[in-house]
């Protein structure tokens, strides 16, 4: 050789490529840069550079090198496949290729970056792109997030069509359905400026959001219209005034039923993990939508429903009137035979919650059996899948090409491939889920991925997850044997995490962990539902190492330093510089390095000549020795305690993490496994070990992401039951009724859960989002049955019949949102990701809906003392009708059933903050409210005027007439008191008596005084045949006969309708049920002066008045309302005058009706 080492070429190739100013000089008035040096250009400038001398000769570079322009020696290799579905003209196989990734910025449009990136590429072809390079679109995020856009809004589209088919048949007329569909774009439009305002982007999320919104924001414009057509009916005319009272009728409850969904579905917001922002814009634009959607029902839809144009005819009503007649009176028949015997019959009552309760504890048992898997989110119809490839530590890069080109062939067989790329010694451009799997990490030459693209889900038969399972089972015949792992990946639905199931293993040392782990791997390729095991470990394999010998070295003059950079360069890892031949163009590097033949050697990089400071060269072998060394494991830390990681994904029937995890903990203790250091092996759900003394593992993977959502959904959930009871309660002032309303609410699984396992679909998390959501929208339902039924219970109608009526009345457009919602939902029931929610929330409000109709009725029966409570809470003083019910013979108290009471015991406990907020206002507001002087006791009444006391009866059960200015009395055959509220013109009372209570009279010694007001339902038997009428006395408009005195009760009852008896001859018609109990008021004390004057004016006559007190042809008695007209719940004006009404005595005692008839001085 010509003792020319390696260091001596690289200086002179750096020393030669270098050019740089030297300076300046100035002739003839010029001034001139000297510049010195050059770069080098080609080739043969850097052949020509002098190293050295030999015997005084020069050397130059191409003596002792052969210098060639070329590609570097390949530590990766990128391929290029086209499949059977592939749309090339040209078709290749393991074609060299380059792949070049584009990312938007945040903020900007994925689909128009997409677009014009390919617009650019086409536009470099041919010019900047030769035309023998062929270039092929491998991703396209921005197509698939158009396509998906795209078919949203076509669902949105069809969604909304639906809606109106919907209302058009319910309706039979085409404006109400015009009506209730214009509401959906004003509402639409407005939630997206809303969601424009507040940062949400319009993407696949937000979308199914608005579809999800489409099933419930009418159902506030149905209601609306619903109610004033009916109204429209009662009255006979199509006016503004009635259309505003009906819209004033339903608001209160339309209001609360509207904030129950906002309630249910605002709590969802707040959901941690990576869960919470990918499922965020479901509450913030559903609840958004809700809002709007109730402003427009109040404001757009009366709007319309009036307007010339859309405002519907009264032929039009009356043709309706006749049909919905048939209709309630179907139904009104259909909830008698239905409801009726499991009212009169506890055997069917109690036979009925059997079943409903049977059926519900079946339903939930599907968890159990696994009818219903459990999983974070199903996979999605990807348009690609990758397989990862690992083989054995150590493996070179050909050899890994070698199997992932075999890879490649078999699956380019399966026809709806169009492409392949096979990366070998490099990631492949990730995505999100291999950022989370930091699958960019893998350069190493044993590792490598294969990245296969798939036709347009519209052009295929079978969905991606198919395929990748097929692709599964025909790779493992291609590696048997190789040594090598494989992991189909697909693109997962929601946030990505490390695998599906990850075990994460403590120990007291790196040789016990390791040992559980492998342990570990062999339990998780047992497992049923388990697919491609692997752990983190890396296997061990031997490297080769110079170890110098540093006395040797320094006695030759040779430094460490030169050691290391001669033998890096001879390995080709050192970069002496670059060739500059082009402007503009990429630096060509220049390399040195020992060819790979001899380098593959290693034995024969011991000649590798090492210069010296005294310019000797010595062979590197006198240096030091080459070593095998076995590489030191990876040592992994979280949260700064050693781990050890063994993952897997999931597969087959029950394709959830939760029952692979399961199996493992199964098996482990089948084989009744224990760790290397002799304990028994503990797994973790919902933690790491307290410490690491002692083996243990804890579960991560997609499992903490579902534990994490399902336990923020189910807080969200308890959440919205509290503000859905709290807001009931605020509407209703009762405790138990709320609790009735919210009882259909765990009967929406009786159709979530069967569905599922009908559909064969998992139960998800979007399943979880339908669920809550439906909360609010099956409460909803409810509050028109109750609130109906209270306005019933006002009238006077019995509780019985009042829910009857609520069914009849509202099961129409219950069912009509009800649909509706199913409607809107089943556009998304083929949507792999939200099937669930489509499932829960079609199923749920349907059979929810159905088994409402018939709960609640039998739940307000139950609840009817709570009821009449809150009938009587919401009635003006002295105008609450006591509904009547048939006396039933005197039974046992049934006993509570004990999901009933547990079931009130958890309300109870939901409640408790809301009890004791309550009660801290309650008290506040006593502590500051003014006090008030109490009243003096009652005066004695003065000797004229006024009521005198009570007299003993009369013989013969006659009542005695009464004073002047007193009320009439009349008793019948048994003894029973009668009370007849006097009828006193407003203009003949004094203001003292316009606020004094109605008074009342009783005959016997032994009756029981006027009784308090109590919100409970009575019963009353058959009345017997009614006396004649008592006449009136002078003063008072009626005829008194012959009774005792009248004594003046301090609170007075009201009337109370009871179905007419056998009327006399002389009665020219009979009245029909009806009757009143007024609350009882006490008596306002007066000042002494208006008390006397109030006293004169009683002991003054009033004038008769001509004429008949009731209808001619029965119907309905002259005080009474009419069926069209309702009771105001305002408190009626002190000077009003009080209705002539007759009552029984309370506690189910016979009642007796004042009779009249017409005589020449007015009523008899």
């Amino acid at each position: 050789g010509y003792n020319i080492s390696l260091d001596q070429v690289a200086n002179t190739i750096r020393t030669a490529n270098s050019e740089q100013q030297a300076g300046g000089v100035e002739t003839g008035n010029t001034h001139f840069t000297v510049m010195t040096g050059s770069f080098l250009k080609t080739v043969d400038d850097i052949s020509r550079l002098v190293v050295g001398t030999y015997h005084n000769s020069p050397v130059y570079v191409r003596d002792v090198a052969r210098v060639t322009q070329g590609p570097e020696d390949a530590h990766q290799m990128v391929s290029y496949y086209t499949g059977p579905a592939s749309e090339l003209k040209e078709q290749a196989s393991s074609a060299p290729a380059v792949t070049i990734a584009v990312a938007k910025k945040q903020g900007s449009n994925g689909v128009t970056v997409a677009n014009a990136v390919i617009e650019r590429v086409n536009n470099l072809k041919g010019t900047r792109i030769p035309a023998n390079v062929e270039v092929s679109i491998t991703r396209d995020y921005g197509e698939t997030a158009n396509d998906k856009v795209n078919e949203l809004i076509f669902k949105l589209f069809v969604a909304t069509g639906f809606v109106f088919l919907l209302v058009l048949l319910a309706f039979r007329a085409l404006r109400p359905a015009i009506v209730v569909v214009l509401v959906i774009p004003v509402v639409l439009l407005m939630t997206i400026f809303y969601a424009w305002v507040t940062g949400y982007t319009i993407d696949r999320v937000s979308l199914f959001a608005l579809i999800f919104s489409i099933g419930i924001l009418v159902d506030d414009a149905i209601v609306v219209v619903e109610n004033i057509y009916r109204r429209w009916l009662e009255e006979g005319k199509t006016d503004t005034e009635t259309a505003v009272d009906a819209v004033a009728e339903v608001g209160n409850p339309t209001i609360l039923a509207t904030f129950t969904v906002i309630a249910a579905l605002l709590p969802m917001g707040f959901v941690s993990g990576m869960m919470g922002p990918y499922m965020e814009p479901i509450p913030a634009l559903g609840s958004a939508a809700m809002l709007i959607s109730l402003f427009a029902a109040f404001v757009f839809t009366p709007w319309l429903t009036i307007s010339n144009w859309l405002r519907p005819t009264m032929s039009y009503l009356q043709v309706a009137e006749k049909r919905e007649h048939r209709e309630a009176e179907w139904l009104e028949g259909f909830y008698r035979r239905l409801l009726i015997p499991m009212i009169e019959y506890p055997r069917k009552r109690y036979l009925f919650r059997i079943v409903l309760w049977g059926s519900f504890l079946f339903a939930c048992s599907m968890f159990y059996t696994k009818w219903v898997a459990v999983k974070m989110l199903p996979l999605d119809n990807k348009p690609e899948f990758s397989v990862v490839l690992d083989m054995p530590e150590g493996t070179a890069l050909p050899v890994t090409a070698n199997l992932a080109h075999r890879i490649a062939e078999t699956i380019r067989k399966m026809p709806e491939v169009t492409a392949i790329q096979v990366y070998a010694g490099t990631a492949r451009p990730f995505d999100f889920n291999g950022m989370v799997r930091h699958y960019y990490l893998r350069q190493d030459p044993w590792q490598g991925e294969i990245q296969v693209q798939l036709l347009h889900k519209s052009k295929r038969d079978r969905t991606s997850h198919e395929i990748a399972v097929q692709a599964r089972q025909d790779l493992q015949e291609v590696i048997k044997g190789t040594g090598a792992n494989i992991a189909v990946v697909e693109m997962p639905p929601g946030p990505p995490v490390l695998q599906s199931v990850v075990a994460e293993v403590h120990g007291p040392s790196p040789d016990v962990r390791r040992q559980v782990a492998a342990d570990l791997t062999e339990v998780f390729k047992k497992a049923p539902s388990l697919r491609d095991v692997d752990n983190y470990m890396r296997a061990a394999y031997e490297y080769w190492r110079f170890t110098v010998d540093t006395e040797k070295a320094i006695r030759r003059g040779i430094s460490v330093d030169a050691i290391n950079r001669n033998l890096g360069m001879a390995l080709g890892g050192m970069v002496l510089g670059d060739v500059k031949q082009r402007a503009g163009h990429e630096p060509i590097n220049i390399v040195i390095q020992v060819p790979l033949a001899k380098r593959s050697e290693i034995t024969r990089l011991g000649d590798l000549p090492i210069q010296s400071q005294t310019g000797a060269t010595i062979p590197l072998r006198e240096l030091g020795r080459f070593e095998k060394v076995l590489e030191e494991p990876i040592i992994y830390h979280k949260d700064l305690r050693p781990v050890e990681y063994v993952v897997a994904d999931v597969g087959g029937k029950l394709a959830a993490p939760v029952y692979g995890m399961f199996q493992v903990e199964d098996i482990l203790e089948e084989e009744n496994y224990v760790a290397p250091d002799g304990v028994k092996l503990e797994a973790y759900w919902l933690g790491p070990p307290p410490n690491d003394s002692v083996s243990s593992f804890e579960w991560a993977g997609e499992w903490t992401v579902t534990f994490e959502t399902f336990r923020d959904m189910g807080a969200a959930f308890m959440v919205a039951l509290v503000l859905i009871y709290i807001l009931v309660v605020w509407e209703f002032g009762n405790f138990r009724i709320p609790a009735l309303i919210m009882a259909p609410i765990p009967l929406t699984l009786l159709g979530i859960i069967p569905m599922h396992a009908i559909m064969g679909a998992a139960f998800t998390a979007t399943s979880m989002i339908g669920w809550i959501a439906l909360a609010g929208i099956i409460v909803r339902n409810s509050i028109l049955l109750v609130d109906f039924s209270v306005h019933e219970v006002q009238k006077g109608v019995p509780v019985t019949e009042a829910v009857i009526r609520a069914c009849k009345t509202r099961t129409r457009p219950i069912l009509i949102t009800a649909l509706a919602l199913v409607c809107g939902s089943s556009v998304i029931f083929t949507d792999p990701i939200f099937q669930g929610m489509a499932i829960s929330l079609a199923s749920g409000v349907l059979v929810s809906t159905i088994l409402t109709l018939i709960v609640i009725p039998l739940g307000c029966i139950k609840a009817s003392k709570s009821l009449c409570e809150v009938a009587a809470a919401g009635c003006a003083p002295d105008t609450f009708t006591m509904p009547e019910e048939p006396v039933k013979p005197a039974t046992a108290t049934p006993r509570t059933p004990l999901l009933l009471t547990l079931w009130g015991k958890l309300v109870g406990a939901l409640l408790m903050i809301f009890y004791a907020i309550r009660g801290i206002f309650l008290l506040l507001g006593q502590l500051f409210k003014r006090k008030q002087t109490p009243p003096p006791p009652p005066a004695s009444p003065p000797a004229t005027g006024g009521s005198p006391p009570p007299a003993p009866a009369a013989p013969g059960g006659g009542a005695a007439p009464a004073p002047s200015g007193g009320d009439p009395v009349a008793t019948g055959s048994g003894g029973d008191a009668v009370v007849a509220t006097a009828d006193v013109a407003a203009k003949s009372a004094s203001p003292a008596e316009a606020g004094v209570a109605e008074t009342a009279a009783t005959t016997e010694a032994p009756a029981t005084p006027a009784t308090p007001p109590r919100s409970q339902e009575q019963s009353l038997p058959e009345p017997a045949p009614e006396p004649e009428a008592v006449p009136e006395p002078a003063g008072t408009g009626l005829k008194a006969g012959p009774a005792a005195p009248a004594a003046v009760a301090e609170e007075t009852a009201g009337t109370v309708q009871q179905p007419a008896a056998a009327e006399s001859a002389e009665s020219p018609a009979t009245e029909p049920p009806a009757t009143t109990v007024k609350k009882a008021v006490r008596r306002k004390r007066l000042p002494k002066k208006k008390a006397a004057a109030a006293g004169t004016a009683s002991g003054k006559a009033a004038p008769k008045k001509k004429g008949v007190a009731k209808k001619k042809g029965g119907g309905k008695k002259a005080a009474s309302t009419s069926g069209r007209e309702r009771k105001s719940t305002s408190p009626a004006p002190a000077t009003s005058p009080a209705k002539p009404a007759t009552g029984a005595r309370r506690g189910g005692r016979r009642g007796i009706r004042l009779k009249a008839r017409d005589t020449e001085g007015g009523i008899e």
